[in-house]
């Protein structure tokens, strides 16, 4: 098969394999991407007069034929052809002869691979959105179920004050608001058509760059064409970043959940089933799920440092190294989606434990309420502080074990419609 860039000789096999690598696999991802951006850009053609009408309309037919054999599984890329955009253009040569051969124009592989990466990444952030909300929506509803049971707070790993369930489970609820703005902001990046700027520095031919923007449904054009170019990296550098700020929530929660599960601190715990044994200690249950999340958001944030690495020092313009692009993101969104609707499925069946601070070791809690109900009743707050603290030293101090927080975002005042709604405004980024 030839290559889109033949020149009448073939490279030396070793080298082929080296170049093009697991890119064939990586690009099935891609393929209904390549197809709509292709249905685009003749639509374009036909325009400006570069194809005829009768030629549109085959060619549209043609590439939906591909379109439905991709949805259906029975697409693939043949041994010899290089990538997809190479297998879409041999299938409509073959099975429309010249016509097929004219949808190259005006137009690179550069800026082909560009468009498909922008679409997927639009579709694959949109999806990352709608699970980073279904594990907003599961922690939101632990809050307010379990508002009334309390907890240890902790600073350094050492008791310290009063918390409870409900603001345990809707902290991280709140924090997914702020990593869902780094997935709008990466999402945003994404949705910027970049066909037309070629091989990065536009085109002779008459280019209606506007009009592919719209029938690709990308809220922005990359104007100027070598921006364009220099968006390859860019864009999967922020995707990365918005995986890697939800992949750093969703680990530090489950370590959290590993702790809470321990038989030491007796927090939470799960049904026998989601937990694993051991092969020599009959008694062992073993968090494995939640260790597993926490090992894969640990990997998934390295993802943006490997790409920085891999981009840090190219000059202006394509260069093969991209490539190695598809290898680094393509498993990390599959993989930071799945670990969300794990994480999720796992908290559905999460046991609480109610009866945490009967338990003596968290006496010490309540020093702090103890100082505060002092100071509100007239006693100066370092006289307040000196007097629990000397009954502390003097194994004296008895808590009244009662809590009265009724700030915002406190115990008694957790706020869950206001952090909703919050989420509920980044989540409009969406449909601009």
């Amino acid at each position: 098969m030839a290559k889109l860039w033949d020149k009448g000789f073939e490279p030396d096999r070793m080298i082929e394999e080296y170049t093009v690598g697991d890119d064939r696999e990586l690009d099935m991802r891609l393929a209904r991407y390549d197809v709509e951006g292709s249905l685009a850009h003749i639509a374009m053609l036909e325009k400006i007069g570069l194809l005829a009408s009768d030629e549109l309309e085959r060619l549209t037919a043609g590439l939906r034929e591909i379109a439905a054999e991709i949805e259906a599984g029975r697409f693939e890329i043949e041994p010899g052809t290089e990538d997809v955009h190479s297998q879409v253009e041999l299938l409509l040569t073959r099975r429309l002869g010249d016509a097929g051969k004219k949808i190259h124009s005006g137009r690179s592989r550069n800026d082909q691979v560009l468009v498909d990466l922008k679409l997927f990444l639009r579709d694959e952030l949109r999806g990352l959105a709608r699970d980073v909300r279904t594990l907003f929506d599961r922690l939101q509803e632990l809050s307010e179920r379990y508002r009334e049971v309390l907890m240890p707070g902790y600073t350094h790993l050492q008791v310290a004050m009063p918390s409870s369930f409900g603001l345990w489970f809707g902290a991280y609820a709140e924090t997914l608001v702020d990593d869902m703005r780094l997935v709008a902001a990466a999402w945003h990046i994404a949705n910027q058509n970049p066909l037309g700027s070629a091989a990065g520095y536009g085109s002779s031919f008459p280019l209606d760059r506007t009009m592919t923007t719209r029938l690709m449904g990308f809220e922005e054009l990359h104007y100027n064409v070598v921006a364009a170019q220099m968006s390859r990296g860019k864009s999967e550098r922020a995707a990365a970043s918005a995986i890697a700020a939800v992949a750093a929530t969703v680990g530090r929660m489950a370590m959290d959940l590993c702790l809470y599960m321990s038989q030491n601190f007796g927090f939470v715990s799960l049904p026998d089933e989601l937990t694993t044994g051991s092969s020599i200690m009959p008694h062992k249950k073993n968090p494995d799920v939640f260790e597993m999340i926490r090992g894969r958001c640990n990997r998934l944030q390295a993802v943006p440092n490997e790409i920085a690495l891999l981009t840090a020092n190219l000059p202006v313009g394509y260069h093969r190294d991209m490539q190695l692009l598809k290898d680094i993101l393509f498993p990390a969104t599959t993989e930071i989606r799945r670990t969300l609707r794990m994480c999720d499925f796992m908290l559905a069946h999460l046991r609480v434990n109610d009866r945490i601070l009967d338990d003596t070791r968290y006496d010490y809690l309540f020093t702090v309420e103890d100082v505060n109900r002092l100071t509100l009743s007239g006693v100066p707050f370092r006289e307040a502080y000196r007097r629990i603290g000397e009954a502390v030293q003097r194994g004296e101090y008895r808590p009244t074990r009662e809590v009265h927080h009724t700030h915002e975002g406190s115990i008694g005042n957790l706020c869950t419609e206001a952090i909703r709604r919050k989420m509920e405004r980044v989540e409009e980024e969406f449909d601009r």
